[in-house]
């Protein structure tokens, strides 16, 4: 089953996969969509290999038909810079768009520079993390397997974004963008005691993807005064480095405040 079936040109049913913590849809999978699209494009249009997604929430994404539209800022030359926006089917306010970047790669010799050996990880020796979801139902963590340790996340997509070009292969970066979706959540300082959504996602990568597995190593920095907050990471393959990933984060009471407890295990983001 894929995250989001077709339903005619550009159109999208999110399945049970797309769902967030709470109501309507995670931000990583929408972001997913909107950057897959673009990268399913990018072949045939000759934009090159997508680099940078800069993902913005607008309002939650609801569990209904949806509907996208792609704009070409710019293509052409070194550089195209595409935006997709999505919408409910039936109405006018839109939910998420994105921006993404793509470029055709050419080498280039830089005298000196050596690239760093690392050692090939292996995520699998590392203790599966599970996480369920608020309302209890299947939701978008369900779509992956996920593993932690030596200060990684491990991250490694089950299920197709989109038919047909939901492989790591076919749209690295959208393949990218689930797992980083969780990056202030696997770092932040408290756990289970305010909401802590993420209005924007932006993803950057300067090799793409090999292998099944994207890790992170995650920060995240919180000021309570302002209920703001960033979160950060390093993103990885199983041979090292392959770019960052960053987002706002803001700070929301739960209704019930409950002693704080700081986090200790694998918490996903809770957009």
């Amino acid at each position: 089953m894929a995250i989001f079936e077709p339903a005619g040109p550009n159109r999208w049913q999110p399945t049970a996969l797309a769902a967030g913590p709470f109501a309507g849809l995670q931000g990583g999978a929408v972001a997913s969509l909107l950057t897959a699209e673009v990268e399913a494009l990018a072949e045939k249009r000759k934009w090159g290999t997508a680099i940078a997604s800069s993902a913005w929430f607008l309002r939650p994404t609801p569990m209904t038909e949806l509907r996208t539209e792609l704009s070409v800022l710019t293509e052409g030359g070194r550089v195209s810079v595409i935006d997709n926006t999505l919408w409910p089917a039936n109405e006018d306010q839109p939910c998420a768009t994105v921006r993404v970047t793509l470029s055709r790669e050419r080498g280039v010799e830089v005298p000196g520079l050596i690239e760093p050996a690392g050692e090939t990880a292996d995520p699998t020796r590392f203790p599966g993390r599970t996480r369920r979801a608020a309302h209890g139902r299947p939701w978008f963590m369900d779509a992956m397997e996920a593993r932690e340790g030596d200060g990684v996340a491990w991250f490694r997509m089950n299920h197709a974004i989109i038919d047909g070009a939901g492989s790591l292969s076919k749209v690295p970066l959208s393949s990218v963008l689930g797992p980083a979706d969780w990056t202030h959540g696997i770092a932040r300082p408290f756990r289970d005691v305010v909401a802590d959504p993420n209005p924007n996602l932006t993803v950057q990568l300067f090799r793409q993807p090999e292998g099944e597995w994207v890790g992170i190593r995650a920060q995240a920095r919180w000021r309570p005064a302002g209920g703001l907050g960033v979160g950060s990471g390093v993103l990885l393959d199983i041979n090292g480095e392959i770019g960052r990933v960053s987002m706002s984060v803001i700070l929301v009471p739960f209704p019930h405040q409950t002693k704080p407890e700081p986090a200790q295990s694998l918490a996903p983001a809770s957009n």
